[in-house]
């Protein structure tokens, strides 16, 4: 039977992780920790919080290898973009293309809300200056 409240990871493995080369992790699993994990400052995107206990130790399945995470699949060398609102895999073949995009559609946010900040007399937010 699958536990999926239960935090099979915590801020000693991600730490861990961190120290050995990951940029952040991606889980569709639970974790445990969050707030240790907050203060370690690697990026952790997860379903939900779980509870601390769990049974077991984690096993290294495979490196390199496709994955499926939240029903998306996520292959060696894919880009991983992930934020408060989301993740996102996005295929290494088209990576710098959708990079392109993405950013003509964020300079183009910045500018009209600048310019909305502008017109209502607000400071600007720290994301257009």
């Amino acid at each position: 039977m699958e536990k999926k409240d239960i935090g099979s990871i915590g801020s000693h493995n991600i730490l861990a992780w961190h120290k050995l080369g990951a940029v952040g992790v991606v889980t569709d699993a639970s974790s445990r920790d969050t707030d240790e994990i907050a203060l370690e400052k690697v990026p952790l995107y997860l379903r939900k919080k779980g509870r601390g206990i769990r049974p077991g130790r984690n096993e290294l399945e495979s490196v390199n290898r496709p994955v499926v995470i939240g029903g998306v699949l996520v292959c060696p060398g894919d880009v991983v973009v992930a934020d408060g609102d989301g993740v996102i895999v996005v295929p290494r073949t088209v990576a710098a293309d959708v990079a392109k995009f993405a950013r003509e559609i964020l300079n183009k946010d910045k500018s009209g809300r600048k310019y909305l900040y502008e017109s209502m007399g607000r400071e600007l937010d720290k994301t257009v200056k």
